[in-house]
């Protein structure tokens, strides 16, 4: 009865599923309950969205209720077909079927010549310059009476870009974000040779980081780093005109910023040499040892200066020694550090398996939470490090259930 009357009352309500379930509860029957408090994996199999894939002459290709099992199958095949749509309609005729548009996001690439791109022309197939109009966030075509939505974004091909039209914006937008950075590399080019021979303490920092890779491969990712933080700015350019701004204002701050972030990726290396030479003496304590090397892993990974936001990238320092006043305190005090662990254990749990099932796909709210954990291993394991803000287990959980991961 319950659930009829429900289906009545909201009948046309939009949004969340479960905040509606919620509010509904708590105004009919004054009961307070949490989004963790459904157990969605409970549920049996036919209370979940069956797809079926269908091709354009309505063959049924594939059904079943994972969509991201079927992505996986299909999703290849699909962005060919995507992409062929809008070559065709491009040869066909300058603006084809379709109308380019605007939208609030960009966003896997389906591997386009450029001038499959609605409503832009003069884009050479290679560009290492903005050199044609202002790029559109969407494009649409219609293809036997159905539109498909496309998203514009450069993609990086290291000596040169090429615009491409992808199928789901948010890959659009990765891509389109690192095929920028190329672009502004690009136009830095003798700027980018004197940084690549005179960063700050290159040397001495390739030596600490040769257990994960090369010296080349960190003097890029400190090069990239640079460009990031001194063209890609949000909003990003979209046009000639906020292009050659950007370039203008990124360019005398460039080898500062190298040089900036060199400094910070050598602190970094310092403290994660100096962990692991210490890590080594616990090794005999297996729970906590394991703990601490998938820690280390994530903090400081091949890609690291790259691949961690330069805001999150500052706190890296404080994260290593925390680590290693973890180590001193395991050596004098086991159980105290086996009852902690215990006291995270779920929310580390709990994150590591929303992880897993979002295979690969990035999650904002899943890797500020990540970030959070960190936090509370120094308020758990190295109170003396300090926090910015109170951190405790109940605050996580709280957040992990407010945030419906």
């Amino acid at each position: 009865d319950y659930a009829a009357a429900f289906c009545e009352r909201h009948a046309r309500a939009a949004g969340d599923l479960l905040d509606t379930i919620i509010a509904d509860i708590r105004e009919r029957l004054g009961l307070q309950v949490q989004p963790g408090d459904f157990k969605l994996e409970t549920l049996a199999a036919h209370h979940w969205m069956n797809y079926k894939v269908i091709d354009e002459h309505g063959r049924q290709l594939a059904m079943g209720r994972n969509l991201a099992a079927l992505r996986a199958e299909l999703g290849q095949e699909a962005q060919k077909r995507f992409q062929s749509a809008f070559n065709e309609a491009s040869q066909r005729k300058p603006h084809g079927d379709a109308v380019a548009g605007a939208a609030d996001n960009r966003g896997s690439p389906a591997r386009p010549a450029a001038s499959s791109v609605p409503g832009l022309t003069d884009v050479p197939d290679r560009i290492i310059d903005w050199t044609f109009g202002a790029l559109p966030d969407i494009t649409e075509l219609n293809r036997n009476g159905q539109i498909l939505i496309g998203y514009p974004a450069l993609v990086d091909r290291l000596d040169h870009t090429t615009l491409e039209i992808f199928d789901e914006p948010d890959e659009a937008a990765r891509a389109h974000r690192i095929g920028l950075r190329r672009l502004f590399m690009l136009q830095f080019r003798e700027q980018i040779k004197f940084l690549e021979k005179n960063l700050t303490g290159l040397q001495p920092m390739a030596l600490q980081y040769m257990p994960l890779g090369s010296l080349e491969e960190l003097r890029e990712q400190i090069l990239f780093a640079a460009v990031e933080r001194a063209c890609l700015a949000d909003p990003l350019p979209a046009d000639p005109a906020s292009f050659a701004a950007r370039k203008l204002e990124g360019k005398g701050r460039l080898g500062l910023l190298a040089n900036e972030i060199a400094r910070l990726a050598g602190l970094i290396l310092a403290e994660h040499a100096s962990v692991l030479k210490k890590l080594v003496t616990v090794k005999s304590q297996t729970a906590a040892y394991a703990d601490m090397q998938a820690q280390l892993a994530r903090l400081v990974g091949k890609r690291f200066v790259s691949e961690t936001a330069y805001a999150r990238l500052t706190q890296v320092p404080r994260y290593l020694k925390a680590l290693a006043t973890r180590i001193d305190k395991l050596r004098a005090d086991p159980p105290r550090d086996a009852r902690w662990m215990a006291e995270m254990a779920p929310l580390l749990q709990n994150w590591q398996r929303a992880l897993a099932a979002r295979k690969g796909v990035v999650d904002e709210r899943l890797e500020d939470f990540r970030w959070l954990l960190e936090e509370l291993r120094v308020a758990l394991f190295a109170q003396e490090v300090r926090t910015p803000m109170p951190v405790s287990v109940k605050r996580l959980q709280k957040a992990w259930d407010s945030q419906q991961v």
